[in-house]
This record gives structure tokens, C-alpha cells and sequence, in this order.
């Protein structure tokens, strides 16, 4: 045999050795989250789906499973069926309830499984590996400081509260902290639980209520819909700004064409399912080490940044 022939055999046979040690090391990341039963989560859906695609492009070792569930009860089924069969190496998880995902969670923890816990957090965190989530007290401030910023500081405004949790709280205490000291009056502010159809009514007995408004903040985009089809057919004109938060495409393109009543918007992205995704992966593919909390900021978006917070393919 050839010296060449003889390296050749040697490479053939490394490849055949190493073939099976490589698929052991391919790792599994699951992926589980509500099914798009509203714009924001359907922003989440759309967002994960485009992380596993990608992941599983650029590194053919880590494979990425993504299920959606109607309910928390489904999405506790879903785990066990994920598990079933199969390990997962690590756990990405948007529990649809904290209390009745914590249990399930933790005994795949138990079992060595990375876990990454997104927005909604577990009744126990330290369960979780990684934790990512937006910032829930910027989107309240960042939209009070525009208000007391442009209405002179002094102004009448409604507010509508999402659904009782801790994420609805912590908008409505950013928002009453920074108007605090201010001559921003809070005429009502009452709950609409982050639906179009709930907010367009109580947008409507706002109005049938109070002869003056100078502003509303909605709290979300779901809501600001509802907000801002009410105030077009009461054809009231004194309303100088109607405000949500999240980023939804809809209101994105509103301050991209620079509406006077919605000029800016605040981010809490579904997207950051997408940077949970990638930053579990991360430590799969170049051992970084990614534990921790991430808070992602929620900074003013303007005509002039909006374009960086526009994803036109994307339901939300």
C-alpha cells in the first residue's frame, strides 16, 4: 500500500470512528411555549420557529424542537411527551402559568437538563440556568417620560391595565412612579386584560365619561388597537396621543410614518424568545458560558430608530 493510500485508510477509518462520537454529542433543545392565542405570542411563535431554523443551519449538532400549547395544562403535557423519549439537553420554556409549570420544570432539571426560563418566571427561580426577560418598569416610565415631556408636564389621561400580574404591575408602577410629583392627572384607570375587543369598549366609556382627555396609555398593543378604533368613531379631537407597548408591526408602522396621535412605541418584544434560543445554544456551540439573568431594555423608539424594531414578516 501506498504511503497515499495508506493515509487515506487511515482518514476513512478516523471518519468511520468519529461518526458515531459525533452524533452522540448532537444536543437537543426544546422549545416550549403558549400557541399564538394573541398577537404577542404569536410574535413568540413566529420568532421561535425562526431561531430553530436558523440554529439548526448554522450548527448541525444541536437539533431544536419547538411545541406550542393552548393551556397550561397542555403545556404540561407537552413536557412529559417531550421527555418521553428523550432527554432534552436543555429546556427553553415561556410557562403559560407560573404555579402549574414550576412542578414539571424542576423535574427535568433533576434530570440534568439545562433550563432557560423566558418572561413569565417560575413560583421557584432557582430552578432556571437562564433567565430572559424584558423590562416591564422601562415600558411604564419610558412612555410617562414622552407624556410629561410633551404635554408640558400637566395633562388629563385614562389608563388601561392589562391582566392582574406581575407584569401588569410592574407597567402601571414604572408609569405612577415617573409622573409622581407632576401635574399628569390620572383621570381612571381600570382593566381590559390586553384585548382589542375589551379595550375598544372601555375606551368607549372613557369617553362617554370624561368631556376632556389629553392622552391614553394603553399598557399594550392588543389594547391600543381597541383604544384607537373607539376614539376614531367618537370623533373626538382633543386627544393629542393614544400609547401601547410591546412593538407590535401595526404600531411600528404608525411612528415609522410618524402619526401625530401614536408617534412612538415602547419594546417588550417577542423576539426575545429568539435571543433565549440563541443563547442556550451558545453554550452547546463554543461552551460560553451563559447563565444568569438578561434584561432587555426598553428604550424610546422614534420615527428615527423605528426601522430597527420593524420585522414586516412577522404576525405581530
Amino acid at each position: 500500500m501506498s504511503r497515499l493510500n495508506m493515509l487515506a485508510a487511515i482518514s476513512v477509518a478516523a471518519a468511520l470512528v468519529a461518526v458515531p462520537a459525533l452524533a452522540q454529542e448532537k444536543k437537543l433543545i426544546a422549545v416550549s411555549i403558549p400557541a399564538a392565542d394573541h398577537g404577542w405570542t404569536a410574535g413568540v411563535v413566529y420568532h421561535a420557529q425562526a431561531a430553530a431554523e436558523e440554529i439548526q443551519a448554522a450548527f448541525p449538532n444541536i437539533e431544536v424542537v419547538v411545541k406550542t400549547s393552548p393551556s397550561a395544562s397542555a403545556q404540561v403535557s407537552a413536557l412529559e411527551d417531550l421527555t418521553a423519549t428523550r432527554q432534552p439537553d436543555a429546556l427553553v420554556i415561556l410557562p403559560h402559568s407560573s404555579e402549574e409549570l414550576t412542578g414539571p420544570v424542576q423535574s427535568i432539571k433533576d434530570a440534568g437538563t439545562f433550563i432557560t426560563v423566558v418572561d413569565r418566571g417560575l413560583t421557584d427561580p432557582e430552578i432556571q440556568d437562564l433567565y430572559v426577560a424584558g423590562d416591564n418598569i422601562a415600558v411604564g416610565s419610558t412612555t410617562a417620560q414622552f407624556l410629561i415631556d410633551n404635554l408640558g408636564g400637566k395633562g388629563d389621561v385614562v389608563v388601561l391595565r392589562g391582566i392582574p400580574t406581575v407584569i401588569d404591575d410592574e407597567r402601571i408602577q414604572g408609569f405612577q412612579d415617573t409622573i409622581e410629583g407632576t401635574d399628569i392627572n390620572v383621570l381612571d384607570i381600570q382593566y381590559a386584560n390586553w384585548n382589542s375587543d375589551e379595550a375598544f369598549s372601555l375606551m368607549q366609556d372613557y369617553l362617554a365619561k370624561y368631556p376632556h382627555i389629553d392622552a391614553v396609555w394603553a399598557n399594550d398593543d392588543d389594547m391600543l388597537l381597541g383604544v384607537l378604533e373607539a376614539i376614531q368613531q367618537s370623533g373626538r379631537t382633543e386627544i393629542k396621543y393614544a400609547l401601547g407597548g410591546n412593538g407590535m408591526k401595526e404600531i411600528i408602522e404608525k411612528v415609522m410614518a410618524g402619526d401625530p396621535m401614536t408617534p412612538i412605541e415602547t419594546p417588550y418584544p417577542p423576539s426575545m424568545i429568539k435571543t433565549a434560543i440563541y443563547m442556550t445554544a451558545a453554550q452547546f456551540h463554543g461552551q460560553a458560558p451563559v447563565r444568569g439573568s438578561v434584561k432587555l431594555d426598553a428604550p424610546l423608539i422614534t420615527k428615527d430608530n423605528a426601522a430597527e424594531y420593524y420585522f414586516p414578516d412577522s404576525p405581530f
